[in-house]
């Protein structure tokens, strides 16, 4: 965590947190300001500030705290908002309206510069947040599957030595097609890289290893392998991917030796990324 920390500080960033209204959030600025790795805008009314500022025992100091209700920039927010959607037919009114809603403020936010980036889900719903996202920021560019990922800190490194692991896609995508696994493959290890900052070694799971169970599930896996190679050949050339692996073949060396001798990951993958959401969760 201490590295993740050190490499946010040397980024510079911004954060905005629109949920000011949870004492868990202000509790979180706080922490923030207090460790100087971002700068801190936490969406809340006064009342709700000052109460859950007294619920979380934090003193409102090192972090900005904006009305949502009458945010200083918010003609700005609205027409940037009606610039993103107008080709969708929203109109103006329509983007004034969807400006009373926190997680739109705040993603909005992002996308004029006022943030680098959003937190958000102590209070709001997945579907919430990643429609925001969708509406006021959209995917980057060359991606066309928004994915997510979780990052797990182990307290006890694996037997390949890997103590961070990235896992993907767990809250976006229910069943991705081979294409869009391999986007998810690339989108996960350029997170990889930005967070930890070494080379990702990719593991596309599936209940087979290198064909030993015969199924149309299966053959799904192996494109999106062939796929993601070819895509890693292109943009990260350091980058390891093989596939249709078992989870044990995929993160323990003397599984991987007696499953896939000839896989380059020798079970030492770094990223899991599974073939639906019912496998990642």
């Amino acid at each position: 965590m201490e590295l993740l920390i050190q490499r946010a500080k040397g980024y510079g960033g911004s954060v905005v947190l629109p949920e000011g209204q949870d004492p868990r959030v202000m509790k979180a600025a706080a922490e923030i300001a207090r460790r100087g790795f971002a700068r801190v805008s936490v969406l809340a009314t006064p009342a709700e500030a000052q109460q859950a500022c007294a619920a979380a025992g934090v003193i409102p100091s090192g972090f900005e705290i904006i009305d949502p209700t009458a945010p200083p920039c918010f003609e700005e927010l609205v027409a940037a908002y009606y610039r993103k959607r107008a080709s969708k037919g929203l109109t103006e009114e329509q983007a004034r309206a969807a400006m009373k809603n926190r997680l739109y403020v705040g993603a909005i936010m992002i996308e004029t510069g006022y943030a680098s980036g959003m937190v958000a889900g102590s209070i709001a719903s997945t579907p919430d947040m990643l429609r925001a996202a969708f509406h006021c920021v959209g995917t980057a560019p060359g991606i066309k599957t928004a994915s997510s990922c979780f990052l797990l800190r182990l307290k006890t490194p694996t037997i390949a030595g890997e103590s961070t692991l990235l896992f993907a896609d767990c809250g976006v995508n229910p069943n991705p097609t081979a294409e869009q696994l391999a986007e998810i493959a690339m989108s996960t290890a350029q997170t990889h890289r930005a967070l930890i900052g070494t080379p990702p070694r990719v593991a596309m799971l599936s209940f087979s290893t290198r064909g030993s169970a015969k199924h149309e599930l299966v053959d799904k896996v192996a494109k999106a392998t062939q796929i993601a190679k070819g895509l890693a050949a292109k943009f990260d050339p350091e980058m390891v991917v093989d596939g249709e692996l078992q989870t044990d073949a995929a993160i323990v060396p003397h599984v991987a030796q007696q499953k896939a001798p000839d896989s380059p990951l020798k079970g030492a993958a770094n990223i899991l990324v599974f073939p639906d959401l019912q496998a990642g969760n």
